[in-house]
């Protein structure tokens, strides 16, 4: 594990100044803080990006990190949701929000005069199916943590070491992700969904999603929250405040939390040819 930390050393070490997508999650809290620690404060700006598709209970703990870590930083606002492309929700919908995100930080690296615009993208996102990676392609976004090798583990096991309070936090993705391909995508449905899930999180629960199907909203959770989910009676307050905000059925999934659950569901429901 040390010889990755080398390696990501290294790769940081070949640019004078980077910009980096900061989103407050997991890897692109290590990736900047680890980018100040080798190049140093005057040479990595992070950019955070808000808009309907990103919560804002994220932006608080993002901007709270960045300001204590006197990490310099700017906040845009991008504008996904004028896309067209984007709210039609297609498969490759992701491809669309990162095309909007990586062009508007280009634009940001060359007027600050930054060599390159990183991402916190691992080495464990080859395993799912991520088409924002041709936008990183096209706008030339450099992955050091997955150049480095770097699982999302070894990235929790280096954030305890160096003190970060994200190496336990859970998963996160847009809200869009909640929305099934196919489904329009609005600013009521993401508002519904945010909604949904900050009140399950208020009531003690930390890796939720709530998958967005049509008036059917399905609630995944961790294996160890769902046991607590039927033995704390939590079953009718949530129920309750969902339908209250729009859902005319809750449900649980049996099957847990699991990143890209509906990107496996499309791919696997299709028929064979």
């Amino acid at each position: 594990m040390k010889k990755k930390l080398k390696d990501l050393k290294a790769i940081l070490e070949a640019y004078n100044r980077v910009l980096i997508a900061f989103s407050g999650g997991v890897d692109s809290t290590f990736l900047t803080h680890f980018a100040v620690r080798v190049l140093g404060r005057a040479r990595v700006l992070a950019v955070l990006a808000v808009s309907p598709t990103y919560p804002k209970s994220e932006l608080l703990l993002a901007r709270r990190f960045l300001m204590k870590e006197r990490i310099r930083f700017l906040i845009i606002r991008t504008h996904e949701l004028e896309n067209r492309m984007f709210r039609k929700n297609p498969v490759n919908r992701c491809y669309f929000c990162k095309r909007e995100l990586f062009r508007a930080l280009s634009r940001i690296a060359v007027s600050v005069g930054a060599d390159a615009v990183l991402d916190g993208s691992n080495y464990d996102d080859r395993r799912d199916i991520r088409y924002g990676r041709r936008a990183r392609t096209e706008f030339s976004v450099v992955s050091p943590l997955d150049k480095a090798a770097l699982t999302k583990n070894e990235i929790r096991a280096f954030s305890r070491t160096m003190g970060l309070h994200t190496y336990d936090k859970p998963a996160m993705a847009c809200l869009a992700s909640r929305i099934p391909h196919g489904t329009p995508i609005t600013g009521k449905l993401l508002r519904r969904v945010e909604k949904a899930e900050r009140f399950i999180v208020s009531l003690g629960f930390s890796q939720v999603r709530v998958r967005d199907h049509d008036g059917l909203a399905r609630i995944e959770l961790a294996p160890s929250e769902l046991k607590s989910l039927f033995r704390a009676n939590y079953i009718d307050k949530i129920g309750s405040f969902l339908r209250k905000i729009g859902y005319r059925y809750v449900t649980v999934d049996l099957h847990w939390y699991r990143t890209g659950s509906l990107n496996m569901s499309f791919h696997t429901s299709r028929p064979k040819k």
